[in-house]
């Protein structure tokens, strides 16, 4: 853990290459929605395919809050946090009445119903969107224009407190409770968990930090608009990183973003405009091979052959030899 912590520092060191600092940003980015959303999705078993909702909430708040009133944008990224958790408790009192898919159609719909939404708001850019003070104001506007380096620490802190928040609910009586409404919602209400609370206080914690993700999306690309931070496709991709490198796991997300970002960054360059879909085909089949080979994802199937390597090699023992009288 150490040693992974101090390669992650010294990452900006080592990657010089403005591009690819800028993957290596981007890789945390969808880990960091990723790692939020699993909160929800992996330990209390609410499959959401709205997230895109709470990201498009946190960069909206933040960016209408620095153009109107001037706030900066760190102060909006808890404003926006703060405006997601409220939304996220309006829409989950009714939607935790629903169970399984019925859950996830309702996220889609209400993400869709917030996107038509903002793309008739002419207060907040409609479809044209928003588009940022492009001069460099330092840490405290952070925007940076001679360095990508500040941007991959402030998305590296942001993933390392998701990860915390994760753990420390992990352990705590929280996560507990979750994987008890997961795995067995009618056991965990015998035994006295109110299951509506704690699945408000999943989506809580989920939304808040999927929003932190938001603003910094905004800060890093200085424009937001209804495609690029409220779109389904970026609902299913949060999902979809969690699911593939392993749903309930803390380390699962990364694994995740690290493929799925090699994937579509690969197909990008290889196809360009005429291979438009073509990572969406490779991440169909990659979650279907998942999905039948390895239902905990790549983190559980690494972990299995973590296993083997280390268990120590039973050496077979020979028959002893019949003494003949």
């Amino acid at each position: 853990m150490v040693t992974m912590l101090a390669l992650a520092l010294a990452t900006p060191a080592l990657v010089t290459n403005p591009s690819q600092l800028n993957f290596v940003i981007l890789v945390l980015m969808i880990a960091q929605a990723g790692v939020a959303w699993n909160i929800l999705g992996g330990y209390a078993g609410q499959v959401s395919l709205g997230h895109a909702a709470f990201y498009g909430i946190g960069a909206y708040t933040s960016t209408k809050l620095l153009l109107a009133f001037g706030v900066s944008p760190w102060l909006g990224m808890l404003a926006g946090g703060a405006v997601a958790v409220a939304f996220a408790l309006v829409i989950g009192w009714p939607c935790f009445r629903l169970k399984g898919h019925y859950f996830a159609m309702a996220t889609i719909a209400i993400a869709e119903i917030l996107q038509i939404v903002v793309t008739n708001s002419d207060w907040l850019g409609g479809a044209v969107g928003l588009s940022l003070p492009l001069a460099e104001r330092g840490w405290w506007g952070f925007v940076f224009n001679k360095s990508r380096v500040p941007y991959y620490y402030i998305i590296l802190g942001l993933l390392l407190l998701t990860l915390a928040v994760s753990r420390l609910i992990e352990k705590s009586f929280l996560g507990y409770y979750f994987r008890a409404i997961k795995d067995d919602p009618d056991a965990a209400r015998s035994v006295g968990i109110d299951l509506k609370r704690y699945k408000l206080v999943a989506i809580a914690a989920s939304s808040f930090l999927t929003a932190l993700g938001g603003t910094f999306y905004a800060q890093k690309e200085l424009f937001i608009d209804p495609g690029s931070t409220l779109a389904t496709s970026l609902s299913i991709k949060i999902a979809l990183v969690t699911i593939l490198g392993g749903v309930g796991s803390l380390g699962g997300p990364v694994i995740g973003a690290i493929i799925l970002t090699v994937i579509e960054e690969t197909t990008r360059a290889a196809f360009g405009g005429t291979g438009r879909g073509t990572d969406l085909v490779i991440y169909a089949l990659l979650i279907i091979v998942v999905a039948v080979f390895y239902p905990g994802g790549v983190s559980a199937w690494w972990r299995g052959l973590e296993r083997r390597w280390l268990e120590p090699k039973m050496i077979p023992r020979m028959p002893d030899h019949e003494v003949l009288p």
